[in-house]
């Protein structure tokens, strides 16, 4: 998909602040860090759009990005990070669950991993909840420039095996550094349109 315009409209944390349209949705999930922001610049050919942070857990609210008026790109807070309170990630995640599991625009969840690590502990915990409510989900792998060509299918087989992921789902390599992966990605999530 060739983008033409892109601006966040709005960061939300209740249902009743949500965008009121009928366009479709792409939930962004993944760990605090994983490189969300980097994969939504990338993909929309933007630098500075989604704010990168050195800092793990910044986002902390819905963030809802109108991409060719046609459909939104909805980043949420990163899951697993530990600097926050217990009752601040209750919050998150009671946040993150309400609007995965009760949105209707939302055609699919794009869960974010990186593919230098074999998924971790939270990243399994999301899948697991992705695939127990049934929706549909795109697995990312992230950070692909970081690894040599020749280890890539070993790092994805790991990601596979860890997650148990259901051959049903797709995964699919992504550097947000080189631009590896991202027509595939647009072509995928197109296929959910």
């Amino acid at each position: 998909m060739k983008v033409t315009s892109s601006n966040i409209v709005i960061s939300a944390v209740r249902r009743e602040q949500y965008p009121e349209t009928e366009l479709p949705e792409f939930a962004l999930a993944g760990r605090s860090n994983v490189g969300k922001s980097s994969f939504i610049n990338k993909m929309l050919n933007r630098k500075g759009l989604a704010r990168i942070s050195s800092k793990p857990g910044k986002t902390q609210t819905l963030n809802f990005y109108l991409i060719n008026e046609i459909l939104h790109f909805v980043d949420v807070p990163g899951y697993g990070y530990a600097k926050v309170s217990k009752s601040e990630r209750a919050a998150w995640g009671k946040m993150i669950e309400t609007y995965i599991t009760a949105r209707e625009q939302l055609k699919a969840v794009v869960q974010i991993v990186d593919l230098r690590h074999p998924p971790s502990k939270d990243d399994v915990l999301m899948y697991e909840f992705l695939k127990h409510h049934n929706i549909p989900c795109v697995i990312i792998a992230t950070k692909a420039d970081k690894i040599p060509k020749g280890k890539w299918q070993k790092h994805l087989k790991v990601t596979r095996e860890t997650l148990d992921l259901d051959p049903n789902d797709h995964l699919l390599l992504f550097s947000s550094e080189t631009g590896e992966g991202k027509d595939k990605a647009w072509a995928l999530l197109q296929s959910y349109l």
